[in-house]
C-alpha cells in the first residue's frame, strides 16, 4: 500500500495490524513516521481506557462472578446547593458491560456527560431515580435527604437488585445486601454511572426551575452558592426552592442568633493571628448563646482564618 492509501485506511482506526505498524516505524519517509505516531498514540490510549475500565469494573465483576447478577450502583448529587432537590440513581447493568468514558460525573465536562447518559440508559438493565423536594430537605436535613433520595432510587428500579453499591454510604430501609464503596464514583463503574445519571437529571431540573423561576441562574449554577447566586436572592428575596436550612439563607432571613452574627462579623475583620485568638476566645466566652451548628461553622472560619495567618 501506499502512503496515502495507508493514510486513508488507518488515520482514523481505532487500531491497526502489527504489521502494518512494523513497517510504519521502519519506513524511513517523515509521513510514515508521522502516521505511525498517530496511531501509536491512539492505540496506548484506547489501552490505557481498557485498563482503567478494567479497574473500575473490578467489583462488579467479582460480583457477577459469584452469581450475582443484578448488580446496583447508587450515587446522589445537590447536597451542597442552596436550592433545588436532592437526587439520586440507582444504576443496574447486564454482565460484561463496558461503556467507554464512564467516571465520577465531577470529573466530565456537561457534553460528556450528556452523551455518556444516553449510553448509559441504552445498555442499563434498569434505572431508578429517586427525588427529595425542597421542604423534604429541610424538614430532614440534607444528609438524611441524600440517604431517602438513594432509597427512593434503590426502590424504583424496574426489578430489585441483588447488590447494590453506594459511595462511601449505607442505605437504610432497602431489602438488597449492600456495601458502602470509599470514593465509590472513583472506583466502581456502577456508581459512577449512577452519578452521571443523577447529575444529568437534577441539572434538567434545575433548567426547568430556572424557567419557573427567572432571574436567580439556576440554569448556570445549579443552586449552588456562587456570588451571583447569593446576589440575586439578596436583591429578589428567597424562592419556593431555596433550602431555608442552609447556612447563607437561614443567615439572610435571620434565623442565626445575634451571638453568631456578631462573632461572623468579627471574623470578617480578622486582619492578624492576634485576631484571631480574639475571635476563638470569643466563640467560646459566647458559647452558650450559640447552636451546636453555629458553633461548628465560626470554629471552621476561625480555623481558616489561623491556617490563613499562619503559613
Amino acid at each position: 500500500m501506499t502512503l496515502k492509501e495507508l493514510e486513508t485506511a488507518y488515520a482514523a482506526a481505532p487500531e491497526a495490524p502489527p504489521e502494518v505498524l512494523d513497517r510504519l516505524r521502519d519506513d524511513p519517509r517523515a509521513g510514515a513516521r508521522r502516521l505511525y505516531r498517530r496511531i501509536r498514540r491512539r492505540m496506548d490510549e484506547r489501552q490505557r481506557e481498557r485498563d482503567r475500565l478494567d479497574a473500575l469494573l473490578r467489583i462488579e465483576r467479582e460480583l457477577w462472578a459469584e452469581g450475582v447478577e443484578r448488580v446496583a450502583g447508587v450515587d446522589e448529587v445537590g447536597i451542597g446547593p442552596m436550592a433545588g432537590p436532592v437526587v439520586a440513581a440507582a444504576v443496574v447493568f447486564p454482565p460484561g458491560v463496558r461503556i467507554e468514558g464512564v467516571d465520577d460525573s465531577k470529573r466530565l465536562d456537561p457534553e460528556t456527560r450528556e452523551t455518556l447518559e444516553g449510553r448509559i440508559r441504552d445498555a442499563a438493565l434498569g434505572i431508578g431515580v429517586g427525588i427529595v423536594e425542597t421542604g423534604e430537605v429541610d424538614r430532614l436535613n440534607v444528609y438524611h435527604a441524600g440517604l431517602r433520595a438513594m432509597r427512593l432510587a434503590v426502590e424504583s428500579l424496574p426489578r430489585v437488585p441483588q447488590h447494590v453499591l453506594v459511595d462511601n454510604r449505607t442505605i437504610p430501609g432497602i431489602v438488597p445486601p449492600q456495601s458502602g464503596i470509599p470514593r465509590g464514583d472513583a472506583v466502581s463503574f456502577s456508581i459512577a454511572a449512577a452519578s452521571i445519571v443523577a447529575k444529568v437529571f437534577r441539572d434538567g431540573r434545575m433548567r426547568e426551575l430556572d424557567a419557573r423561576y427567572p432571574g436567580y441562574g439556576f440554569s448556570s449554577h445549579k443552586g449552588y452558592c456562587t456570588a451571583a447566586h447569593q446576589e440575586a436572592v439578596r436583591r429578589l428575596g428567597p424562592s419556593p426552592i431555596h433550602r431555608r436550612s442552609f447556612g447563607f439563607m437561614a443567615q439572610l432571613l435571620g434565623r442565626s442568633s445575634p451571638a453568631f452574627y456578631d462573632l461572623l462579623e468579627a471574623a470578617g475583620r480578622a486582619a492578624s493571628l492576634g485576631d484571631v485568638e480574639r475571635l476563638e476566645a470569643g466563640i467560646a466566652r459566647r458559647a452558650g448563646g450559640l447552636s451546636a451548628t453555629e458553633r461548628r461553622k465560626l470554629a471552621a472560619i476561625a480555623r481558616r482564618r489561623r491556617k490563613r495567618f499562619s503559613s
